[in-house]
C-alpha cells in the first residue's frame, strides 16, 4: 500500500468529508487514490475531494483492518506509567489533511493522568486545540484521541476537550514535525 495507490472499494463505507467532517457513504466499486494512511486511518481522495475512513473499515479499501491499541507488557500501575502510554497514544492519532501527529503538530496543550477513587483504573483529561477553529474535522480527531485512550489499559474515563486559547500558530509544530513538513 502506498500514497498515491488507486483502490477499489469492496463495499460501501461511512467516511468523513474532509476538512468539514460531515459523514459520507461511499459506494461499493468507486475508484478511490490513498492520500494518507497514518494512525490507523486512511485519507483517501475521490474526484479531488478527501475523505477519512476509520481503520475498523480497512476492508472496505482492501486492506487489513487496524489493530487496536493495545498495552505492551505488564499493565502500567502508576500514573506517571499511563500518561507515558498516553502519550504514546496521541502520537497515533493525525489531522487526515496533514502528515504528522497531533502532538507534533503542538495540538496537545494539556494531559492530566487522575486515578479514580476506590480502585486502580485512571482518568484521563486532554485540553487540545485544531489547527484553525472552524475546523470540521474537529469532532472526528477528538472522537479518535477518545478512543484511542479508552483503549489503553487501566484507563476508564477520558475527558477531551476542545481549547482555543492561546490560538494554535504553526510555531507550536515541534522541531520533527517542522522536519516531516519540509518547514526546517
Amino acid at each position: 500500500m502506498h500514497c498515491g495507490e488507486l483502490l477499489k472499494l469492496k463495499r460501501d463505507v461511512e467516511a468523513a468529508a474532509v476538512p468539514i467532517g460531515a459523514k459520507v457513504t461511499l459506494r461499493a466499486g468507486q475508484i478511490v487514490c490513498l492520500a494518507q494512511a497514518l494512525g490507523g486511518c486512511h485519507t483517501v481522495s475521490v474526484n479531488g475531494t478527501l475523505f477519512r475512513i476509520e481503520g475498523k473499515d480497512a476492508d472496505a479499501l482492501g486492506l487489513e483492518a487496524g489493530a487496536k491499541a493495545a498495552p505492551c507488557g505488564l499493565a502500567p500501575a502508576t500514573p506517571e506509567q499511563v500518561e507515558k502510554r498516553v502519550w504514546e497514544a496521541l502520537r497515533a492519532c493525525y489531522d487526515p489533511e496533514i502528515p504528522v501527529n497531533i502532538v507534533d503538530l503542538g495540538l496537545i496543550y494539556d494531559c492530566v493522568v487522575t486515578p479514580l477513587p476506590g480502585n486502580t483504573d485512571y482518568k484521563v483529561d486532554i485540553k487540545m486545540t485544531l489547527t484553525a477553529p472552524g475546523c470540521g474535522m474537529g469532532p472526528v480527531i477528538q472522537q479518535d484521541v477518545q478512543n484511542k485512550l479508552l483503549a489503553l489499559a487501566k484507563v476508564r474515563e477520558v475527558n477531551v476537550e476542545l481549547v482555543w486559547e492561546p490560538p494554535w500558530h504553526r510555531s507550536m509544530i515541534s522541531e520533527a514535525g517542522r522536519l516531516q513538513l519540509g518547514l526546517l
